[in-house]
């Protein structure tokens, strides 16, 4: 249980001064009234200072991004002002500050099929040192008043990077195809590339696989009944509804492809936080490897 100070209760007969009789809220919480007006009439500490400075920024950044939660907005703060995680989650604790978020939906593809598979080549080892080493990929849906929209995402393992993406109003295997032919024309990754997917049958057709082969990139498959095997690439989907798309009622597919075209290309690559990047974003992560300074 943490310790209330008599600052604590200071503050708090100061917040609740209106309304109610000073005299019994300093008897039951067991400080003076003269000490109170001294307490009020005493000018800011350094320390108050700081955290006034501090609350400042994490309000700001809550506005603009109501999702986060304490650790992304902690880094957030810690480019401006040194501080302790500590300090940051007292403060937004005090002042009623938390992540909005809504609950997700489950993404799903089609695997039930008789299509040839890819052997497995990750077994669940998500840990890639380097960008276009290892890409991955999954389809999720959204619904709107005009029906179901599909979006397939190519992401990079290393750099959380969305390398790719496409959306439609079915789910077929153009709309992998689409992505993937997005990533490889946006990353022109060298060979050995792996990309990793469910077995979806829009992952297992004829002409996925060709865009692959042309493109020397190794494909790879998680195994049959295992969820684990494509976290990775489900976890963007889950961040997408979670911090996006569940907040909206869409009336046209037209208006949810520019929800989430923004999300990606606005606020996932360029702005969102990753605590896998050492809470920078994928945009700033990528630069480092441009720049040959990665420790």
């Amino acid at each position: 249980m943490e310790k209330v100070t008599i600052s604590d209760k200071f503050k708090f007969i100061k917040t609740h001064k209106f309304g109610h009789s000073m005299e019994k809220m300093c008897m039951l919480l067991k400080v003076s009234r003269s000490g109170y007006y001294d307490w009020v009439d005493r000018p800011p500490s350094n320390r108050e200072k700081k955290d006034q400075k501090i609350l400042k920024i994490i309000k700001k950044t809550h506005i603009k991004h109501p999702v986060w939660g304490v650790d992304p907005i902690w880094a957030e703060v810690k480019e401006t002002i040194h501080c302790s995680r500590g300090t940051v989650y007292r403060l937004m604790k005090e002042n009623g500050i938390k992540s909005k978020r809504r609950a997700k939906w489950k993404a799903t593809t089609n695997s039930k099929h008789n299509l040839p598979v890819a052997p497995n080549l990750l077994e669940q080892n998500f840990n890639t040192e380097l960008p276009n080493t290892v890409w991955v990929g999954d389809i999720t849906y959204n619904w709107t008043d005009e029906g179901w929209l599909y979006t397939a995402i190519v992401k990079d393992l290393c750099t959380k990077d969305v390398v790719g993406y496409a959306m439609g109003d079915r789910i077929v295997k153009d709309l992998v195809i689409r992505a993937m032919a997005m990533a490889v024309r946006n990353e022109k990754p060298k060979k050995d590339l792996i990309f990793h997917s469910d077995r979806g049958s829009q992952y297992c057709s004829n002409d996925f696989k060709d865009l692959l082969k042309t493109s020397n990139i190794r494909q790879s498959m998680s195994r049959k009944g295992n969820p684990y095997d494509n976290a990775c690439a489900e976890n963007f989907f889950s961040c997408l509804k979670c911090e996006c798309t569940n907040f909206y009622i869409f009336e046209t597919r037209d208006e949810a492809k520019q929800a989430i075209f923004e999300y990606i290309e606005v606020y996932y690559n360029r702005q969102r936080r990753h605590a896998s990047l050492g809470w920078i974003t994928p945009l700033a992560y990528k630069k480092l490897f441009a720049h040959d300074i990665v420790a």
